[in-house]
């Protein structure tokens, strides 16, 4: 293969450096591509509702929320399942939060009426809506230089330093996810469980505990129970109704099963793998038994 085409396939989205294709980088664009696929496809078929629009902009801020967590989750499975190529999908699932939360604001425009005045005026009176678009320019920065080239630019002290960025947006996100949402907030407490749990993780890996039964199980629990606490305040702070009946609802399983919860079960599951796969681990390195008669 000529250099000059061999570059040119290095930059491929789904090929590796050395310009060959590298099937976890094709899966991933897969993945983040199926969504924004589905979407179209329910446009195309009438399926968005009354207000296809606010349907389409809803469903586009969902998955950049979604987008940002599993950005997130890279680097605890990484270590905690002992998978290094996942690196490689960490640039795919940024650039397609970028891409979805660009779409979610261009069709949020064209609700607007493309009226430019209007939406500069709604997001300096709406604080949610100042939120957001922080959010927005804050991943706009981490896209632009997201690149090789910026990195070798930046430097990678400098580089890693800017792209802790990610924390405070996404963050941001999920403060825009509980304003919009109004009533209902299951979803965003169940988003912010999880970024709880992440973020917990890298408080405890820079301790050096980045794995472990114990440390996980603890994290899994404590993540869960701010969660719980996380939606009492809200449901107290927005209704007025107080927070202990929000905290009670966690102990009812009549009616659904609250997003605590579901923090718990996600957190029980990653440390039941992470101890699956530090004990294969183990049983591959230790040193091999006798064969039976050479005893």
């Amino acid at each position: 293969m000529p250099a000059e085409t061999r570059t040119l396939a290095a930059k491929l989205p789904w090929n590796d450096r050395a310009g060959r294709l590298a099937p976890l980088k094709a899966a991933a664009l897969a993945l983040v591509s199926l969504p924004a696929l589905h979407l179209l496809y329910r446009a195309v078929a009438g399926d968005l509702g009354a207000r296809p629009l606010t349907e389409a902009i809803h469903v586009l801020g969902d998955w950049t929320i979604y987008l940002l967590l599993a950005t997130l989750a890279v680097t605890p499975a990484r270590r905690l399942l002992d998978w290094p190529k996942l690196i490689q999908v960490r640039r795919i699932l940024g650039v397609a939060a970028l891409a979805y939360i660009l779409g979610h604001f261009a069709l949020y425009v064209v609700d607007s009426r493309l009226d430019a005045g209007f939406v500069a005026k709604e997001i300096v009176l709406r604080v949610y809506l100042l939120i957001g678009f922080t959010a927005l320019l804050g991943l706009v920065a981490l896209g632009v230089t997201s690149t090789d080239g910026m990195i070798r630019r930046l430097g990678a002290i400098r580089w890693n330093r800017l792209h802790r960025l990610v924390y405070v947006i996404t963050a941001l996100a999920l403060i825009h996810y509980f304003m919009q949402s109004k009533i209902d907030v299951s979803q965003p407490v169940l988003m912010t469980g999880l970024f709880l749990w992440l973020m917990g993780y890298r408080a405890m890996a820079a301790r050096g505990r980045k794995d472990g039964l114990l440390p996980l199980l603890a994290l899994s629990v404590a993540a869960a129970l701010l969660a719980a606490a996380v939606e009492a305040a809200w449901y107290g702070l927005a209704t007025g109704i107080g927070g202990w009946r929000p905290l009670l609802a966690n102990l009812d399983f009549s009616y659904s099963i609250r997003p605590a919860w579901w923090v718990l079960a996600a957190g029980l599951g990653v440390t039941i793998l992470a101890e699956i796969r530090r004990r294969m681990k183990e049983a591959r390195v230790a040193p091999g038994r006798p064969a039976p008669g050479r005893a």
